[in-house]
């Protein structure tokens, strides 16, 4: 698969770093133009790219820059993308410890929501509730016991399952909190966030998430 990664930080490096070595056909671009990215693409097996060459021609993109730059991102970027090709955001919002306030996101709206609305399409919400360690450490393969769980929210079918697919073959389980707007179950404070959870444990904690109650 052709996938597009825009954005080289903790998750989306590591995430990747496991494409790559699960084979896929990586174009990458981060805020630093080609050339601020071309030597991790070049160590990878990856393609570097500005950030339209991230959503060129692919089968998937991921975007996994800082929260509030989604907003920043050209307002036209996806405007040639099919509708069919799933956008994965793995962000999370941080405000007052690392990002500025947002004040739809403070008057309730789910952070993906939000990312959706900048972008202008659907959105998947995934690889954000696990530590970029874990990611990188921890993958295992389908199968195995005690196998370690993602989230992976949204609204299209054929979209969330291509991502879970993908989640899977990276190592973890997929596990399926529901819509995007259901995504408030793997933001951060909520039970089921960055705890390192089988499966199971991971859906207990998405359930007994309480809405408005995550710090």
């Amino acid at each position: 698969m052709k996938v597009g990664i825009i954005g080289i930080g903790n998750i989306g490096g590591t995430l990747a770093r496991n494409l790559s070595a699960a084979r896929h056909n990586l174009h990458v671009a981060n805020s630093r133009g080609l050339e601020g990215v071309r030597a991790f693409p070049n160590e990878i097996g990856a393609t570097s790219v500005d950030t339209r060459g991230g959503v060129g021609d692919v089968d998937l993109i991921v975007i996994s820059i800082p929260f509030p730059a989604v907003a920043e991102l050209p307002k036209d970027l996806f405007d040639t993308v099919a509708q069919h090709v799933p956008v994965i955001d793995t962000g999370n919002y941080y405000p007052g410890l690392r990002d500025p306030q947002i004040p739809e996101i403070d008057a309730g709206m789910r952070h993906s929501v939000w990312v959706s609305k900048q972008l202008g399409r659907p959105v998947i919400k995934a690889f954000n509730n696990i530590l970029a360690y874990s990611l990188a450490k921890l993958g295992r393969p389908e199968g195995s016991p005690n196998r370690l769980a993602i989230a992976v929210a949204g609204d299209d079918v054929s979209s969330k399952q291509i991502v879970m697919d993908l989640v899977n073959e990276t190592g973890f389980d997929p596990v399926d909190p529901g819509s995007l707007d259901d995504s408030w179950r793997q933001e951060p404070g909520t039970p089921a966030y960055c705890c390192d959870y089988d499966a199971e444990t991971a859906r207990r904690g998405l359930v007994a998430a309480l809405k408005g109650e995550a710090p």
